[in-house]
């Protein structure tokens, strides 16, 4: 079972298994949105479960293998907190309890947004002192902080959790199926279409002294990297914790705009505005992923180089009639 098996992650994720052989797949996800329905449109062996009735779904049954949880209020923008708390505390807590009873493997989205402003590095630490002192700058890292506090003391105090456990801290993933995400597609899909059409794109200026315009720095991750490393998981079942999952390499928003212009066959051009006030403050400048606790526990597949992501999705995706896996 895959919640938000339509959205981005989820759908990459629902394909990965398809083409492994592991279905059927559950994909609890709503599809009112149309790009939402063509991320899975494709899909041959999934049965769609809206949010509302996943926990009704489960009830009872003894045929789903392993519990993906990828769905969640995403936005970083998001301010309601009851929402927030409903949709990425409380239900992600009972999800866990049903996999600890039902003895089902539970692989769940965290976020890199969790770490804040990165002050405190971006080591995987799953010591409760350390998950307890970070300082996200939004109620979205808020809530996958709270959740990962929960689901260390679970551990800690010796109570039942699934036979299998795992926070992945996504970093900024790319890739196909991410057109429904609108302000909060990756920046390769915001470029794109002036790069396309020949035109410079915008990137922020920077405001510290030590960052060049466009030097910002973020850890970009090729989604499928990410779908790959749930597949693994779901391979090796003795390992549980919190990983980042990401390419272990910090590359520049001008690195990045320029793979794009690269993969088109035009030269990068490149217009430079101010970082809005309202988020000036709190943007951060670096982001890069530690990845050796995933590695000291097997995983062995190196990450996806930034040019070679960008180019296989601008290619096979997005310049074409057909951008759908």
């Amino acid at each position: 079972m895959v919640t938000g098996g339509a959205g981005f992650i989820g759908s990459n994720i629902v394909h990965g298994l398809e083409a492994a052989g592991l279905g059927p797949i559950a994909v609890v996800d709503r599809l009112d949105d149309p790009a939402k329905r063509l991320n899975i449109a494709k899909r041959r062996d999934v049965e769609v479960v809206t949010p509302d009735k996943v926990l009704s779904f489960l009830a009872g049954r003894a045929d789903v293998r392993a519990v993906i949880h990828m769905g969640a209020i995403s936005a970083t923008t998001e301010s309601r907190l009851v929402r927030i708390i409903k949709q990425n505390v409380v239900l992600t807590r009972r999800l866990w309890n049903w996999c600890a009873e039902a003895q089902v493997p539970l692989i769940y989205a965290s976020s890199a947004a969790t770490y804040g402003d990165g002050s405190l590095g971006f080591d995987d630490d799953n010591v409760l002192s350390a998950l307890k002192a970070l300082q996200p700058l939004n109620l979205y890292g808020w809530s996958k902080k709270v959740f990962d506090i929960w689901a260390v003391e679970q551990v800690a105090a010796g109570r039942s959790v699934p036979p299998q456990w795992v926070g992945l801290k996504f970093f900024n993933v790319f890739g196909p199926s991410e057109s429904h995400k609108g302000r909060m597609q990756s920046v390769v899909r915001q470029i794109y279409p002036r790069a396309a059409r020949g035109e410079a794109c915008t990137l922020f200026k920077s405001h510290r002294p030590d960052y060049a315009d466009g030097g910002q720095m973020r850890d970009f991750v090729w989604v499928g990297d990410c779908a790959g490393l749930v597949l693994w998981l779901l391979e090796n079942p003795q390992v549980s914790g919190i990983f980042n999952s990401g390419s272990g390499r910090a590359r520049s928003f001008a690195d990045l705009a320029t793979a794009v212009y690269r993969a088109l066959g035009r030269e990068p051009a490149i217009n430079f505005i101010p970082t809005p006030e309202d988020i000036r403050e709190k943007y951060q400048y670096f982001t890069e992923a530690r990845m050796d606790r995933i590695r000291a526990a097997g995983y062995d597949r190196p990450p996806t180089a930034l040019e070679t992501g960008v180019t296989t999705y601008i290619r096979d995706h997005l310049h074409t009639d057909d951008p759908y896996l």
